[in-house]
Order: structure tokens, then C-alpha cells, then sequence
């Protein structure tokens, strides 16, 4: 079975969003760890070398049973991408119509400027992404 590479590293979350080096994907980083912050309630962790995620929870697949982060984030070059808040289209979010400026992938929300979007209806759909999958007896079944 090939080895698990997004998993928690101990990294320092904030000298990693220090290092990014577009301000304004480093702003919306932070703007990003203080939402989530916030509606999680569980500290940032670094999975992986440029992931920051909250929480934890165990998900099954074809390869068998993984922990991965419930929500996080990634500032990369050309988007700041969302994890677990966007499932790639297995349940319709129509809040996704009313957010702003966006485009989704394969489990990923990808956004290029927090402040062209409704920070209402994003704080919604991170909130709504960690209830979704927070809760300890609570695990998710994914195929590959």
C-alpha cells in the first residue's frame, strides 16, 4: 500500500504562512487560519509540507482506513484552496451560487481573493464542512 503523504508533520503553522510569498495569498492565508480557527474551535496543524488543517477524522477507501483533517487550506501560487469544505458535487451546496468568485475541483474550493467573496456565506460553508465531519463517531467513506 503506498504511503500516506498529507498527514500531520508538527511544521510551526505561522512561519509557514510567513514564508508565502505573494502578500496577498499570505493575507488571506491568515484571514483563512482565523476563520477557521474560530469555527473549529482546534488548533492548526501543518499536514504535509503546505496544508494547514483543523481537526481530524478517519476515512475509508479502497486502500483501507486513513486519518485526515477534517477542514484546511492551502495557499498555493494560483488559488487559496479549500479542503473538505467542497465534496466534488456528490451533494449539491447552493450556497456555493451565492459565495463569489470561485471554481471547485475533485474536493477542492479554489479562491482567488477573500475579499471579492460574501465572508457570511463562506464562514457558512466551512462551519457546515465541520460539523459535517468533526464529530468523533462520525467517518467518511471515499472512494479513491
Amino acid at each position: 500500500m503506498a504511503e500516506i503523504k498529507t498527514r500531520p508533520t508538527g511544521d510551526d503553522v505561522t512561519a509557514f504562512l510567513d514564508s508565502v510569498p505573494d502578500e496577498q495569498r499570505r493575507t488571506d492565508a491568515v484571514a483563512m487560519l482565523g476563520l477557521m480557527e474560530r469555527v473549529s474551535g482546534a488548533p492548526a496543524e501543518m499536514w504535509g509540507s503546505s496544508i494547514v488543517g483543523f481537526g481530524r477524522h478517519e476515512y475509508t477507501n479502497t486502500s483501507g482506513t486513513s486519518e485526515m483533517m477534517v477542514i484546511g487550506f492551502a495557499p498555493r501560487k494560483a488559488a487559496l484552496v479549500l479542503y473538505g469544505v467542497h465534496d466534488d458535487g456528490t451533494r449539491a451546496e447552493p450556497l456555493l451560487e451565492q459565495l463569489g468568485p470561485h471554481t471547485t475541483g475533485k474536493g477542492c474550493l479554489y479562491l482567488k481573493r477573500l475579499d471579492r467573496l460574501d465572508s457570511g456565506v463562506l464562514e457558512e460553508l466551512v462551519q457546515r464542512a465541520w460539523d459535517r465531519l468533526s464529530a468523533p463517531e462520525r467517518s467518511a467513506t471515499r472512494e479513491p
